[in-house]
């Protein structure tokens, strides 16, 4: 239970997590106990915790409302330009904790909490994690709709309310299993249904040609019906909206097939249209060409697209009519912005505008306008590329988008004609380019390439990190890049410190507050003043003191959990991430395998204990990623079993990685695994969480972690192995895996463990895939790293064993972490692509008359 505040820490309380005051208390507790009462018809001695977890969201769901409409009337009232950001994915976690933070009444809550006799720690444990997403993106998704909130720009997230998120991975007998994720299953205090604003979008169907032009009948009609959830920004009394589309079937569905009496089978045809947002496709970084998931695509750009239309008219002409409204100033007053995956977003937008005169009629049923509407979606569009790896890349079946929106295709084929003609015109001859550029792939299988789609229609692309914006322009999409050069640029990802700082870590987030004052956590690039404290002797045990209690704390976690006893003074290693090939876990447990062999053969020689700990989901259909998860725990069974290993290494394989547990896990790690091979992850988010919360960081030269090594100085990383020319070189001469085996006799003993079934006695054979594909299918070269990596790693153990030098290099990571905020990412994105000016108004709160705003907002821009 929570314990109460003395007098002195009262007075000494840092006001980042909001002030306690008595009379605040007392509304909260008022709130609490109305809300209770409501929701129970049964006695409150009888409560149960999920009973008062409702009572406390409703309570603080209480306090946003207010600041949720008002907000919006503001921008109805002073029409600044929107963004709209569209993502297939927003992986939000759990919302009650990063309110209270935003809104400033945490520490009221706590207290208010800790007075009615509750524990506010296993109330936050009730809330399910809204687990939209996979992994990096949605979760970049989130925070930046944080950001954005925190900026006071006029922005809206649209997505898809998945009915089960991604899966929950439970672990049995060392293989990942997959389990639905019913999320919503006991309701959700933070969303609000929006019936009123339904829509219809339309699938299949025939395109009729008339002199008038091409028309798009017998379509089939699924509704797409919104909820809302706000978005608070920190301190500002902003709130924004997240706008999720739930699909649900016409109520006059199949009609004829009722009349003839099979109306059994008319109720069942509802589900195929309301399957389309009932689950998250599990895949991270690989396209699966599935009718559902262009479904799923379609569905939401399509409702956005006439949301964003529905509100431009009704903000700029008071009307939602279509006739005598001119739509040239649209630009100026929306922009777009997709994430990779979204590519039908651009295709959209140019039906949409041929669409803007046709009033009702369907989504490219318009006669044809002038190609203005072309020019209207580059201007309002723009493109994130979140991936380098061939296979992430979206390339749809011309076949199926024929079946599925046949319009749309003859659409695609008069934009790459025109596309195509222009290309010809400005490089003659040059049918190799052509083929390159085109927006249709001819070889086998005739194929949509919607990279190139939402390149061509978008007037600014982007990557997320310095390497990979390179990489994009002069390797992936090199021809786009020379012909249009000012319209690549790089834009490096951030998180948002609001969660992954003030919510995950309060006791760090505090003594920086002591020591630099309380505006870092809206403006991160002050944590450079830490650099003055890099040599203060009691700042330094303080930062060790905060990172020693989270890992105690995460300690405990782990014995409750897993039934493993951990030395919480033992280093923790930390590898949590999706599991990929590219993402090297193998390497990792080829060094666990390493170290473990080491003790056993001097079992008296000094050895740094080690807990090195290992999570992340695999795709289920991804068969290497689950034999690897499966090696790992074969491992971890065999080294946490062995008593002359002892509690020298420990391994743990987390079970359902996922946000919550990542706000467990990153503040307790001593040291960061980025090891991905060099020029495969585009950038990585985990590496700034684990930065900014005080770990270190070994990892090579990819990614994020090359403007990480900028901002805090090679030295202060463990950087390893190849760089992205060095793996160029090899690629170049042929990656010869054996080699490396033969040479490194360390190596050689780690895989004939594997391959001999020393981990796996009862199945000798088991692991033979991963060996397999370790020596003859490596695209990512695991052996090539590896003695660096093992080099690298003892580094790592010879700092850990001065403490006072290791917190040093800590400081100065956390001091170096500013640039990695998503604020900052936002302000580029703002400025630079959606042409608006973020705000520091604060609206007057709902308590305040709506005219005290501490500002004007500056023109041009959405507060």
């Amino acid at each position: 239970m929570s314990r109460p505040l003395s007098d002195q820490e009262r007075r000494k309380q840092i006001s980042i997590r909001g002030i306690v005051g008595a009379e605040s208390v007392a509304e909260l507790k008022r709130g609490f106990n109305r809300h209770l009462h409501f929701t129970l018809v049964k006695d409150r001695n009888v409560a149960t915790p999920r009973d008062y977890y409702f009572a406390l969201a409703h309570t603080v769901r209480d306090h946003l409302v207010g600041r949720w409409i008002r907000t919006q009337q503001y921008y109805y009232e002073k029409d600044p330009k929107r963004i709209y950001y569209l993502s297939l994915e927003f992986y939000m976690g759990r919302t009650l904790q990063n309110t209270m933070i935003n809104l400033g009444l945490q520490n009221a809550c706590d207290e208010a909490i800790y007075q009615l006799g509750l524990d506010m720690e296993e109330l936050e444990e009730i809330e399910e994690d809204a687990g939209l997403g996979n992994g990096g993106l949605g979760r970049l998704a989130a925070c930046f709709l944080d950001s954005m909130a925190t900026l006071g720009l006029a922005a809206y997230g649209y997505g898809i309310r998945y009915e089960y998120g991604i899966f929950n991975q439970k672990i049995r007998d060392g293989w990942q299993v997959e389990e639905a994720d019913d999320w919503l299953r006991h309701g959700n205090p933070w969303e609000k249904a929006r019936p009123e604003y339904m829509l219809p979008v339309h699938f299949y169907g025939r395109v009729e040609h008339a002199a008038t032009g091409a028309k798009w009948v017998d379509t089939q009609v699924v509704l797409a019906l919104p909820y809302d959830t706000p978005v608070p920004g920190y301190l500002n009394n902003t709130v924004n909206t997240m706008r999720l589309w739930s699909a649900r079937a016409p109520n006059d569905f199949n009609l004829r097939d009722f009349n003839v009496g099979d109306y059994i089978q008319a109720v069942l045809d509802r589900n195929l249209a309301e399957n389309i947002s009932r689950v998250l496709y599990p895949n991270d970084n690989f396209f699966e060409g599935k009718e559902l998931r262009l479904k799923q695509e379609y569905f939401v750009v399509a409702a956005t697209l006439q949301d964003i239309i529905r509100r431009f008219k009704a903000s700029k002409f008071g009307s939602t009519d279509s006739v005598g409204i001119v739509f040239d100033s649209f630009p100026d007053q929306v922009r777009a912005h997709e994430l990779g995956g979204v590519g039908l977003a651009v295709l959209l937008t140019m039906v949409g505008g041929l669409c803007m005169a046709a009033g009702s009629q369907p989504l490219c049923s318009a006669p044809a306008l002038p190609w203005q509407a072309w020019d209207i979606t580059k201007r309002t569009f723009a493109y994130t590329n979140h991936t380098v790896l061939p296979e992430a890349l979206e390339r749809w079946p011309v076949d199926l988008v024929e079946k599925l929106l046949p319009r749309h295709l003859q659409i695609i084929y008069e934009i790459n004609q025109r596309h195509l003609d222009h290309i010809a015109f400005l490089f003659p001859n040059d049918v190799d380019r052509l083929q390159r550029m085109s927006l249709i792939e001819e070889g086998g299988t005739k194929r949509i390439n919607m990279a190139h789609l939402c390149i061509v229609g978008s007037h600014a692309v982007n990557g997320v990190a310095k390497i990979h914006s390179e990489i994009v322009k002069t390797q992936v999409f090199e021809d786009f890049a020379a012909l249009e050069p000012e319209k690549f640029q790089n834009k490096t990802n951030g998180i948002t410190p609001r969660r992954w700082l003030l919510l995950c870590n309060p006791g760090l987030a505090e003594l920086i507050a002591e020591k630099i004052g309380e505006d870092y956590v809206r403006d991160l690039s002050q944590l450079t003043k830490l650099h003055g404290c890099v040599d203060d002797d009691l700042f330094i045990r303080e930062v060790a003191k905060v990172k020693q209690e989270n890992k105690v704390k995460f300690a405990l976690y782990l014995e409750k959990e897993y039934k493993v006893k951990i030395n919480p003074s033992s280093m923790f290693d930390v590898h949590v991430k999706r599991i990929h090939e590219y993402k090297r876990q193998l390497m990792n447990c080829l060094h666990i395998i390493t170290m473990y062999n080491r003790i056993r053969k001097d079992p008296a020689k000094l050895f740094v204990p080690r807990t090195v700990i290992i999570g992340g989901k695999a795709a289920p259909g991804y068969h290497m990623a689950k034999m690897i998860i499966k090696l790992i725990n074969a491992v971890a069974q065999v080294v946490n079993n062995d008593p002359i290993v002892g509690s020298k290494l420990k391994v743990i394989f987390l079970e359902n990685y996922r946000v919550s547990l990542a706000e467990k896990v990153i503040p307790a790690t001593d040291l960061s695994e980025q090891i991905s091979t060099a020029g495969t992850e585009a950038s990585g988010t985990g590496n700034m969480k684990f930065m900014l919360n005080g770990a270190l960081t070994i990892g090579t030269m990819d990614g994020a972690n090359v403007e990480m090594a900028e901002e805090a100085g090679e030295e202060n990383l463990f950087i390893f192995g190849m760089r992205v020319e060095d793996v160029t070189e090899l690629d170049r001469e042929g990656y010869n895996a054996q080699k490396y085996y033969d040479q490194l006799p360390e190596l050689k003993e780690a895989v004939d463990q594997i391959k001999s079934g020393f981990f796996s006695p009862e199945e000798p054979e088991l692991f033979s895939d991963v060996v397999n594909m370790l020596f003859h299918h490596d695209r990512f070269k695991v052996f090539a790293d590896y003695e660096a990596y093992v080099r690298c790693q003892e580094k790592v153990s010879e700092l850990y064993l001065n403490s006072k030098a290791w917190t040093k290099m800590v400081i100065r990571n956390i001091a170096a972490a500013g640039k990695f905020s998503s604020d900052r990412t936002i302000k580029e994105y703002a400025r630079d692509i959606w042409h608006v000016e973020p705000s520091n108004l604060k609206i007057p709160p709902p308590n305040e008359p709506r005219d005290t705003a501490e500002q004007s907002t500056p023109n041009g821009t959405a507060a």
